[in-house]
């Protein structure tokens, strides 16, 4: 019988945030607001992945797509349910990282933590590119090169100068995400229903669900391939759950956001897809050239449609960027925090920023940068393939970790349990075998390159596995060395006494 790992472990506890007068190397300290924790947990969930990529989606699956966003969306907040219930219990950094650390074992928190942020770090590349291009479209004088430093050296910078001040520029990025796919889905629903004043919404109505071949006219098998599309654009979800250790009440914070996670889902993906896909039949040409959102607000007759989207896809980028900067540098403080990376990326400064874990954060997402522009179909593609997968594996690993932090939860501090997992472990398990068959689906998919995409990814992970057991070897070895110079020190010092006895 095997002993359950503790709550806390000596050296590797929690990160607390410290206070404002704190010195340097103290640690992180509470400078996000609680709005700024809510506008977080509310636009963590629409990514720019939402207005670009779901014209693909809707192409595969018809309106029943639909289906696909609610099955992918069910997912998510029962994951995010079960990260909600470790971390009200124990608040960190870290978030899930440090939970599976904790629960099954450091393998498992440093090969997911270092997988975590090697995706980030590849997508900020991928977000940097693409506001740069927006950015270029309107003021062309500036290469798009140079758009995407511009966007990088600004953004780290508002990293670095507090946890506050990124608060602040996301509550605002997010803000006017909420806002825009807010009207969005107002004045597109009052379009659907007829209602709407001055528009010209010939083709819209409920009827554009059935007709053109029906609510799946490719088959039921299209909607597990519309899960394989859209499965990543919820990827930042579980943002809000690492910044919450910021916060002036991480538990609270935490609790909140997991509650709401069920309405942002269901409002902005659900209900902004159904409009979409009301507005105009599935087939229409103009989704797959425009984009389903552009497509959907030109259906209306609304002038610059395609620049208002651009606005708004830019603002989702620079959303995503300044977001994928916070969580790739609090994963590598968090890694430094346990020992899993090079301690310097645990030292803070005065205002509790861990100025080398976002430096070099941004480090490698200049590089990925390099890479896209000179070798965008070779070094680039590989980079993103091989972090494709890291949301199912992340959320694979909060399952298992949900289903041993709840029995020691329980077993040492069960008035932590302010939030539950609902039906433990029945949907904890369901939740674990569903990704499991996502999982292997995607090795089927040759169409829409998630067989790729999936091998890279195990590759990539069988990689950092292997790292995460040889500095477990070497650490073990390197402890037993301790112990042995220990032991023959004491020897050594009881014989010496022995002698002086006698003498």
């Amino acid at each position: 019988m095997t002993s359950q790992p503790t709550l806390t472990r000596t050296g590797n506890g929690p990160e607390k945030p410290g206070g404002p007068g704190n010195p340097p190397d103290s640690g992180l300290q509470a400078g996000l607001k609680n709005r700024h924790l809510s506008m977080i947990a509310i636009g963590g969930v629409i990514g720019a992945g939402l207005f670009v990529g779901s014209s693909t989606g809707i192409a595969t699956a018809g309106p029943g797509i639909l289906l696909s966003y609610a099955l992918v969306g069910t997912l998510v907040v029962l994951v995010m349910r079960m990260l909600g219930e470790m971390s009200a219990a124990n608040p960190t950094s870290g978030s899930f990282s440090a939970h599976a650390d904790r629960a099954l074992g450091p393998w498992a928190g440093f090969s997911i933590g270092w997988l975590y942020w090697f995706f980030w770090v590849v997508v900020l590349a991928v977000e940097a590119t693409a506001g740069a291009a927006i950015l270029e479209g309107w003021i062309p004088a500036v290469p798009q090169w140079g758009w995407a430093l511009i966007v990088m050296v600004v953004l780290t910078a508002t990293n670095l100068v507090s946890v506050g001040s990124y608060g602040e520029f996301e509550f605002w990025f997010a803000g006017i995400k909420v806002v825009a796919i807010g009207a969005f889905i107002v004045i597109g629903g009052l379009a659907v229903f007829g209602v709407l004043p001055g528009a010209d919404s010939d083709q819209a109505g409920l009827a554009n669900l059935t007709e053109h071949g029906g609510f799946l006219p490719n088959g039921a098998g299209a909607i597990l391939t519309g899960i394989l599309l859209v499965v990543f654009s919820f990827m930042g979800s579980e943002i809000a759950t690492l910044a919450a250790g910021e916060s002036e009440d991480p538990q609270r914070a935490v609790t909140k956001a997991t509650n709401s996670i069920i309405w942002r889902i269901g409002v902005f993906y659900l209900g902004s897809i159904f409009v979409v896909v009301c507005l105009l039949p599935w087939d229409s040409k103009s989704i797959a050239e425009d984009g389903s959102y552009v497509a959907a607000l030109d259906s209306l007759g609304i002038a610059h449609a395609g620049q208002i989207m651009n606005f708004i896809v830019l603002t989702s980028v620079l959303s995503c960027l300044n977001s994928g900067l916070y969580t790739a540098s609090r994963m590598a403080f968090s890694l430094g925090r346990r020992g899993d990376a090079p301690k310097a990326f645990a030292r803070t400064t005065r205002r509790g920023v861990p100025r080398n874990a976002i430096v070099a954060s941004v480090v490698f997402g200049f590089v990925a940068v390099f890479f896209n522009y000179k070798f965008p179909d070779s070094v680039f593609l590989f980079l993103v393939n091989s972090s494709g997968a890291v949301a199912l594996f992340v959320w694979l690993v909060i399952c298992f970790s949900q289903l041993r932090m709840r029995k020691i939860i329980q077993a040492e501090a069960p008035e932590k349990l302010v939030v539950r997992m609902w039906l433990y472990p029945y949907l904890t398990w369901a939740s674990a075998a569903l990704i499991v068959f996502v999982l292997g689906y995607m090795l089927t998919d040759t169409e829409h390159n998630g067989r790729t995409t999936m091998l890279l990814s195990l590759m990539v992970a069988g990689v950092v596995l292997a790292v995460s057991f040889v500095k477990q070897r070497v650490a073990g070895r390197r402890g037993d060395a301790d112990a042995d110079a220990d032991a023959d020190a004491g020897t050594d010092t009881g014989a010496a006494r022995d002698g002086a006895r006698t003498g």
